[in-house]
């Protein structure tokens, strides 16, 4: 029995021996050929096979579903790599208001209040929500947001020009395009436009023959085809680099930001055409829904303006200042918690303004910043201050700071000339 175990081992250890100690087996080089051959006929075959035309309709189907699914995609996760320089301002607010990193003043408005309002330069916290072509509407949808934070708001300023409660400017070029409004937002403005007969800004400029409740579904999902034009003129990924630099410049800033840096203007803006004051009733509402939002949280708002340029003011109806001011003091009469600081339509040296929209430059910003900052610093936020802040800029933003606001005469702002350009 031994003896059969041994040799049974020995067997298997000799046939396991000569599994190890095979000579390899190379393939030849005609065998090689002769495989690469087959392959190719094979992939030649496949290659020129022939498609019935509903398989190859299918497979372009397929191809350009995946195309546009991904064009979808980028356009959902990597909007700042192709829409337009202002996007990222927008941007800074949306997170601003997302991290609820608001501070204890908010600043709500229009493109003038974006650029002339510089909340970094205050004793006071702050921070500037105003967007370019912002009217009362981008306004609600902001302060919304923000009384959702735990910690709202102390004080709100308010700061539109009477243009942007007259006309329709940007809102679904900018607002809508930018996802500054949700879709239940949107609703919101179609329905309210319907019930009170102005569809002025719901149907402005749609032109495109599409159902107004398929334009609005479309933009709630943002649906690439309204943004082949930045696609194309932003090269789809060619505006990262400036769009991150300029996010991380507004973010900085605390939402402000800059439209024309020219070193002066003597365009006439948009109020020089003006002829009367007629508020849009779809505009009315929606400032009433910003006081009355205020009011219920008991956080105070002042209307401050931000000066436009001299040759706009030169062009002024005489009617529009008095009746735009009339307008306010109908809403101070209502609302308790508001009221309107120096004047409504106050305008400055054209050197202080950088382009044909009356926006300041960064040296007129500068001046005004300095100067509001000297009078939020105040107690209790005075009329006259403001007022001495609209009539004339300090000639430094030292004297904005430290001495300017110190002179006690009436006439203490008239007697400060701006320095020249």
């Amino acid at each position: 029995m031994t003896r059969h175990l041994s040799r049974h081992r020995d067997a298997a250890s000799t046939r396991s021996g000569d599994r190890h100690h095979q000579p390899l087996h190379h393939v030849s080089d005609a065998d090689a050929a002769d495989t690469a051959g087959s392959l190719d006929v094979t992939l030649a075959h496949w290659a020129h096979r022939r498609l019935s035309p509903a398989r190859f309709m299918a497979m372009v189907g397929v191809s350009a579903v995946m195309l546009f699914g991904l064009v979808w995609l980028w356009v959902l996760i990597m909007p700042l790599a192709f829409l337009d320089p202002e996007y990222p301002a927008w941007r800074a607010k949306q997170t601003l208001l997302a991290d609820c990193d608001l501070g204890d003043t908010l600043i709500l408005g229009d493109s003038r209040a974006a650029s002339g309002m510089m909340p970094v330069g205050w004793r006071i916290s702050a921070t500037n929500l105003a967007v370019g072509g912002g009217e009362p509407i981008e306004a609600l949808a902001a302060l919304t947001r923000a009384l959702r934070c735990p910690l709202p708001p102390a004080r709100v300023i308010l700061s539109f020009d009477a243009v942007h409660f007259t006309r329709p400017d940007l809102f679904w070029e900018r607002s809508a395009r930018f996802g500054f409004v949700d879709g239940g937002e949107i609703a919101t403005l179609r329905d309210v436009s319907r019930q009170l007969g102005d569809l002025s800004v719901y149907e402005l400029r749609h032109t495109d023959g599409l159902p107004s409740w398929l334009r609005d579904a479309m933009v709630r999902v943002r649906f690439p085809s309204l943004y082949f034009s930045s696609l194309v003129k932003g090269g789809v990924i060619l505006r990262w680099p400036r769009n991150q630099a300029t996010l991380e410049a507004s973010l900085a800033s605390r939402g402000q930001y800059f439209f024309g840096t020219a070193a002066g203007s003597s365009t006439i803006a948009a109020e020089g055409q003006m002829r009367d004051f007629r508020p849009l009733p779809v505009l009315t509402w929606y400032f009433s829904q910003i006081l009355d939002q205020l009011g219920a949280h008991g956080i105070p708002a002042v209307f401050i303006a931000v000066p436009m340029n001299d040759a706009t003011a030169g062009k002024l109806a005489p009617g529009v200042r008095p009746a735009f001011r009339a307008w306010l003091a109908g809403y101070e009469a209502r609302y308790p918690g508001f009221r309107v600081a120096g004047d409504v339509m106050p305008h400055w040296p054209d050197a202080f303004f950088g382009d044909g929209f009356a926006h300041l430059n960064p040296e007129g910003a500068a001046r005004f910043s300095a100067g509001l900052g000297r009078c939020l610093d105040e107690l209790v936020l005075t009329a006259a201050c403001i007022q001495r802040l609209h009539e004339a800029p300090p000639n430094t933003q030292n004297e904005a700071q430290y001495g300017w606001f110190n002179e006690t005469a009436p006439d203490a702002s008239l007697r400060v000339r701006p320095s020249s350009k």
